[in-house]
């Protein structure tokens, strides 16, 4: 199996987690920069992970979701996966 790029990502699904991540982050009504300082994530990266350019680790789509008070399986299960 090849590996998960956005490049090969033909069934978005690096598009529907940054937008499950995104929305959350609006429900919340925080900014991306709060959200990547929560998280430890970089803010470079937070953006390129809502818009689906960068395929995130499990270890850090953790600590997403932590930041975003969710579970990591909601994140996934709001992105239809």
């Amino acid at each position: 199996m090849p590996r998960l790029s956005s490049k090969v990502d033909k069934d978005k699904k690096l598009v529907r987690v940054g937008a499950a991540v995104r929305a959350r982050r609006k429900e919340l009504g925080i900014s991306q920069e709060v959200l990547a300082a929560i998280s430890g994530v970089e803010r470079s990266n937070m953006g390129k992970i809502e818009r689906g350019e960068n395929n995130l680790s499990v270890l850090n789509l953790v600590r997403i979701a932590d930041a975003l008070e969710c579970k990591a399986a909601d994140i996934l299960i709001a992105a239809n996966i």
